[in-house]
């Protein structure tokens, strides 16, 4: 997995990109066919914004682009918020794709509205 990190208006230390590794490693073992990953760190210069940070991410695969953004005033916290975003669209992704393979098949009809449909059949 290529890993891309940029920085507007934010230093970017290699102690940063080790945890980007480190927390992202995750998103590449849910998701084995995911090519690349770019994670933008935006520093807010705006007095209003409070000094925030956001965090941009985008994970490639040959099919699919996975994108999320957080704000925080920490840009670790942004990350954390990020990656889990990442996480659960990768998850939503596999569920929606488990189920449209398995198609009705995935679902079990209740004993009750199989002893409702005997009842109908059986004459009496």
């Amino acid at each position: 997995m290529d890993l891309v990190l940029k920085g507007r208006g934010a230093r970017l230390t290699a102690q940063f990109r080790s945890a980007v590794e480190h927390k992202t490693s995750k998103l590449s073992r849910l998701e084995p066919r995911l090519t690349w990953l770019e994670v933008e760190v935006v520093s807010e210069k705006n007095p209003r914004q409070g000094g925030a940070h956001r965090v941009e991410a985008a994970a490639g695969t040959p099919r699919k682009t996975f994108r999320a953004h957080a704000d925080a005033r920490d840009v670790q916290a942004a990350l954390d918020l990020v990656v889990e975003r990442l996480e659960r669209q990768v998850r939503d992704h596999h569920t929606r794709l488990r189920a449209r393979r398995m198609g009705p098949s995935g679902r079990v009809k209740s004993a009750r509205v199989g002893e409702a449909e005997r009842e109908e059949r059986s004459p009496e």
